[in-house]
């Protein structure tokens, strides 16, 4: 019984531990990788998907992208969806990520 009971204080204590680990990988995205996010959008991306993603003039609203789709996302900038053309060759993949990062945090200013 008593090491039972100490195995569950064991796992009580590593899952105390490893939980914070796990949220701070999960966390939401630096302030200044959406900044910038915000500087390509604005330049490549407002024509079509609107001001700080507001009226798209018939493309998808932005705002209503799933969080949790991140492939998809990545994938549709890099190589075009619909009416969309591809970006892969204009933006890097770090400036994609910042897209993202951007379309997630929602409008940050500056």
């Amino acid at each position: 019984m008593i090491q039972v009971r100490n195995l569950l204080i064991v796992a009580l204590a590593h899952a105390f531990i490893c939980v914070p680990a796990l949220a701070q990988e999960s966390k939401s995205p630096m302030p200044e990788q959406a900044r910038l996010g915000e500087r390509i959008y604005e330049r490549n991306c407002s024509p079509c998907h609107g001001y700080h993603m507001k009226e798209p003039d018939g493309a998808f609203d932005l705002r209503t992208f799933p969080h949790d789709q991140h492939t998809r996302f990545v994938d549709s900038v890099a190589h075009g969806r619909n009416q969309m053309p591809p970006w892969a060759g204009m933006l890097k993949p770090e400036e994609i990520e910042a897209l993202w990062a951007y379309v997630v945090t929602g409008e940050v200013g500056d």
